[in-house]
């Protein structure tokens, strides 16, 4: 079983119709789906391959080697324990954002230059994605862009974040995780990963199967958020990463999240009520502020998500 793949340019022609409908079911019945011709030069995307790899062989390589995710896979092996470390990941990783500029790696040659001319375009793709999904929801064009905006008709508010992560070769890969089972819990995130390394999988219908990796696509997958917004209809989905005793995997991920004062709720134009049901019976989600929901986020990442949900409607 393969994740869909979906040609974006497909939009603009004969096909829209098609288009639209094969992405309606990938948010409804995947959660996770691979774009090509989607508008992101080859060119750009080999440059970004080219200085994430050097970041981390230059700037990140050492350090990894002393962190603790490694001293734990030590220590766990010179114990001879049977045991398996599930409180860390076997994970380097770093944020790139707006306001963390100042702290991105400095001593690759064209990083800095490259990821903000990448992030710029991976920005302007999720606005086109989140359009695809208010035009297949019924929505009024820009909806969830502006929901998460705090109401606002830009972009300028909504948190864009850029995790680029590195996946190195571990010797005892059934000993501990790339990262553990979760599901995301912003808005859209846009996927740059490995075209050579697997170790992506999600969780379909009780089994976990591999994202393929597919040159130069871009892998796309609904959080937390968008699951409110539409009430149900689209569900964020769990995903897990896997280590491997050779090959170092990259993957670039970028998330379109929620402003942290934004207000999310179920959008009404979706509460349809059913037969003898109200409206407010139809609501399947609370109403809350996003700031609230990160804060349960991060005790509960990767505990299951329902109990998030009735944590904020608890506030």
């Amino acid at each position: 079983m393969a994740i869909p793949v979906i040609d974006f340019s497909k939009l603009e022609g004969g096909d829209r119709d098609k288009t639209l409908a094969q992405i309606a079911t990938c948010c409804e019945e995947w959660g996770f789906f691979q774009l090509i011709n989607h508008g992101i030069s080859e060119e750009l995307l080999d440059r970004v391959k080219k200085v994430a790899s050097e970041c981390y062989k230059v700037e990140r390589e050492p350090g990894f080697k002393n962190s603790k995710p490694a001293r734990l896979l030590k220590e766990l092996i010179e114990k001879k324990s049977d045991g398996k470390i599930e409180e860390v990941d076997w994970e380097d990783v770093f944020l790139l954002s707006d306001q963390n500029d100042e702290m991105w790696p400095s001593k690759t040659s064209g990083f800095k230059e490259t990821m903000k001319e990448y992030r710029v375009e991976l920005k302007n793709l999720a606005v086109k994605v989140m359009e695809v999904m208010d035009e297949n929801l019924g929505l009024p064009k820009g909806y969830i862009n502006k929901a998460f905006n705090g109401g606002e008709d830009t972009t300028d508010a909504a948190f864009f974040g850029t995790k680029v992560s590195h996946y190195p070769p571990c010797p005892h890969p059934e000993k501990i995780n790339g990262l553990r089972a979760h599901t995301d819990a912003g808005g859209v995130i846009l996927l740059f990963q490995d075209d050579e390394v697997s170790g992506l999988q999600i969780l379909k219908d009780g089994v976990w199967i591999d994202v393929q990796p597919m040159k130069n696509a871009i892998v796309i997958n609904t959080g937390d958020q968008i699951e409110v917004l539409s009430n149900g209809r689209y569900k964020s989905v769990w995903h897990r990463v896997f280590v491997r005793p050779n090959g170092n995997r990259r993957s670039i991920a970028s998330f379109y999240n929620p402003h942290l004062k934004a207000t999310i709720e179920p959008a009404p134009g979706l509460l349809v009520p059913e037969a003898e049901k109200e409206v407010e019976e139809s609501v399947k989600y609370p109403k809350f502020v996003f700031e609230d929901y990160m804060n349960v986020y991060v005790e509960q990442k990767f505990l299951p998500k329902e109990p998030r949900f009735q944590a904020v409607k608890a506030k």
